[in-house]
């Protein structure tokens, strides 16, 4: 949902033209199984307006990819707007471009945004200058519409609110760390252990490389 809650929203952006971008044309199976289609590759991807960047267990590995973290240095340059849900900060942390930037990202991987020199910000979307960040996962949709009313205006974004009928009414009160029961957070955080301290381990690498690395946000 890093992924399809975003495309819901900007792909009804009038007059735009979403990507599904990766080295090459052949499908790619998420951990849950479902399978995107990508209709380009790095290389060959044109200068995007909006370059969205999603989370998910896979980020750390493609956080030692070259070839992406490349290409989001790249296409950061000469976007509008950079957004990334959920774990893809870290991503754009790796890439050098959350430094000095406010920011937020997953809850389980919140402390380690000072990491890649960002200033955290606990909100659900964080907006600083042309850098959107969007917390776990279901806040991506909230980060796309703010995007399209940044992008079109509040009537065109909220046309599309209307139209995918966002209207959110949990069943429960357990979204947050701090509304969950504590029972439920700590089976949440048990969870999310293994990643997290890989991911932990992970910043402190990637703190010591960015520290010489100067990257321009545009």
């Amino acid at each position: 949902m890093d992924f399809t809650g975003p495309f819901e929203v900007l792909s009804r952006v009038p007059g735009s033209h979403f990507h599904v971008v990766w080295k090459d044309m052949a499908p790619i199976t998420d951990i849950k199984g479902l399978r995107l289609l990508p209709d380009t590759t790095l290389e060959a991807c044109p200068q995007l307006d909006v370059l969205i960047v999603p989370g998910g267990f896979g980020q750390e590995e493609l956080m030692d990819d070259d070839a992406v973290i490349s290409f989001l240095r790249k296409q950061a340059a000469g976007s509008r707007f950079v957004f990334s849900v959920c774990t893809g900060a870290l991503l754009c942390g790796a890439a050098g471009l959350l430094n000095g930037v406010k920011a937020t990202t997953h809850w389980s991987a919140f402390h380690l945004l000072p990491y890649f020199g960002a200033v955290p910000v606990d909100r659900r979307v964080v907006v600083d200058g042309k850098i959107v960040s969007a917390a776990g996962v279901t806040s991506g949709i909230e980060g796309a519409l703010q995007l399209a009313a940044m992008l079109c205006g509040d009537t065109v974004a909220q046309v599309i609110q209307l139209s995918v009928q966002y209207a959110p009414e949990p069943p429960f009160s357990s979204g947050t760390p701090a509304t969950a029961p504590s029972e439920v957070f700590d089976s949440a955080r048990e969870l999310a252990s293994l990643i997290t301290a890989r991911r932990l381990e992970t910043a402190k690498r990637f703190a010591a490389k960015l520290a010489d690395l100067k990257i321009d946000r545009g």
